[in-house]
């Protein structure tokens, strides 16, 4: 069995999609991080174990998520059902198998409008400062990943916003994690998007991301 980890804010509409399509052997915790569209409840009628967040923020519903986990193998993915739970095997299994202690799904667009543009960009910019920073060859940050659960929470992630996926890469090569990527379908989400489908909320999401990167590279620099 492995736990997959869902952050979730007023995901009512995509959450049937995403959790019906689980494969076998993987269960959903949906981490409901303040929603006020129903969707704990949707997620609990679907199967899901659920977990209340009240504290706001990305990094911290994931944090809560993955305290609500027991199994050895930990998965994280959105919500929205911009990615096919029918793919988390192809990041957990390379942990599993001992190849990899982290493997990031790298999202390929299935679609034109999948992606947009604004966000494309500030992801390749960001995994460019990451590649720099911590010699990882990664391309994208993709919200689909696989770890270990023990070895996680010995990282001690500390960023509850939107740094929290690129301070897990960080603190993993840091650790001397092998970190890896595999290709995923990324589709157009359900409903509107809070981060990636407005300039405002990838505007955001990059400056939480930049603050985990200026604070590792000042730590290293006053080591």
């Amino acid at each position: 069995m492995i736990d997959v980890v869902l952050p979730c804010l007023d995901e009512a509409e995509a959450l049937p999609w995403v959790l019906t399509r689980m494969p076998a052997g993987y269960r959903p915790i949906v981490v409901d991080n303040g929603s006020t569209d129903g969707s704990a409840e949707v997620a609990a009628a679907h199967g899901a174990r659920v977990v209340r967040e009240p504290r706001p923020g990305f990094g911290a519903a994931c944090h809560a998520g993955l305290l609500a986990a027991s199994t050895e193998i930990v998965c994280f993915m959105d919500a929205d059902a911009s990615l096919d739970p029918r793919g988390l095997p192809l990041v957990a299994d390379p942990v599993a198998a001992g190849e990899s202690d982290l493997v990031l799904g790298r999202r390929v667009a299935t679609t034109a409008g999948a992606w947009p543009v604004h966000a494309r960009l500030g992801n390749a910019v960001l995994a460019r400062h990451l590649r720099r920073a911590a010699g990882v060859r990664v391309r994208d940050l993709g919200p689909m990943r696989a770890c270990r659960r023990a070895a996680l929470l010995d990282l001690e992630l500390a960023d509850r916003r939107f740094g929290y996926p690129l301070e897990m890469v960080l603190r993993a090569a840091g650790a001397g994690w092998r970190v890896t990527e595999t290709d995923v379908a990324y589709l157009p989400r359900a409903g509107r998007s809070k981060v990636t489908g407005t300039v405002r909320g990838t505007l955001r999401a990059v400056a939480d991301m930049r603050a985990v990167l200026r604070q590792a590279q000042q730590t290293t620099i006053s080591a």
